[in-house]
């Protein structure tokens, strides 16, 4: 594993930062942009120019999901009247919220069996105060995100999964994909992108693989969050010192398990 805030040579220039999920984490979550420079004293965005990444997960485990997806949403406005931006991508817990919002206990015949969105969301830390303080605006935002893009030669996704490649064979084809799943009114589209995005590993032990996965949608490394660093290496969570990076350095893995007690991972980006 690499240092804390994992960093490339970025020329001079403020770089990109990339945060992986959060989980309803908001005060740590806040703190860590403060740090960064991007978050004022009052809650607002000072990064003028900066670019921010967030790649999913927002809620559940947590206290406080809504009020991270709050934050997000608000300073998204803010970054780009000052010229920044605040990109954020899809999580399985976002699928996970819409489906709790819009099917609720509906039985569903899975692939898996019998299922219900309720049952999984219960499962996986889903909190009251989330749909309640969640708009359905907030729902169609959260409805609408991509689920991967490119920002240089960093190809950013949540899940380390291929699954991604059953959605599309580029970048747009899979973000329109999964936004049409997401708006569909049968359950069982949005089930499939649920159960799709909760598998993990594909790169583990598996460079090839990661190197056909770049060589689809392009760029030279990979960046993911969703499968806990500390978990695949067999110590606590508070013990993660920064990114994993893995797969000949083609992968890097930034999930540090914030809901555990594992640290908020920044990753720098040129």
């Amino acid at each position: 594993m690499t240092r804390p805030g994992l960093t490339f040579d970025d020329g001079g220039q403020a770089p990109d930062v990339v945060i992986g999920d959060v989980h309803g984490a908001l005060e740590p979550l806040s703190n860590a942009l403060r740090r960064q420079g991007l978050l004022d004293r009052m809650g607002g965005w000072c990064g003028g120019q900066r670019t921010l990444w967030l790649l999913g997960d927002f809620m559940d485990r947590g206290p406080d999901g809504s009020g991270v997806v709050h934050l997000v949403r608000r300073l998204q406005h803010q970054a780009a009247d000052d010229g920044g931006a605040v990109h954020a991508l899809l999580g399985n817990h976002e699928v996970l919220a819409l489906g709790k919002r819009r099917f609720g206990a509906l039985r569903l015949e899975t692939p898996a069996g019998p299922r219900a969105f309720h049952d999984s969301w219960q499962r996986n830390g889903g909190r009251e105060q989330d749909q309640r303080d969640l708009s359905d605006e907030d729902f169609a935002w959260l409805a609408s995100l991509p689920g991967m893009a490119l920002t240089g030669s960093h190809l950013l996704v949540h899940a380390d999964t291929t699954q991604y490649l059953h959605w599309g064979s580029d970048i747009t084809g899979v973000n329109d994909t999964l936004r049409s799943r997401l708006e569909s009114d049968d359950p069982l589209d949005v089930w499939d992108v649920w159960a799709r995005l909760t598998t993990r590993h594909a790169f583990r032990d598996r460079p090839s693989v990661a190197r056909d996965f770049l060589r689809e949608f392009g760029g030279s490394r990979l960046v993911h969050g969703h499968s806990i660093i500390a978990d695949f290496h067999g110590h606590p969570a508070p013990l993660t010192q920064g990114p994993d990076v893995y797969a000949d350095g083609l992968v890097v893995d930034i999930d540090g398990g914030l809901y555990d007690g594992g640290p908020c991972i920044v990753l720098h980006l040129p």
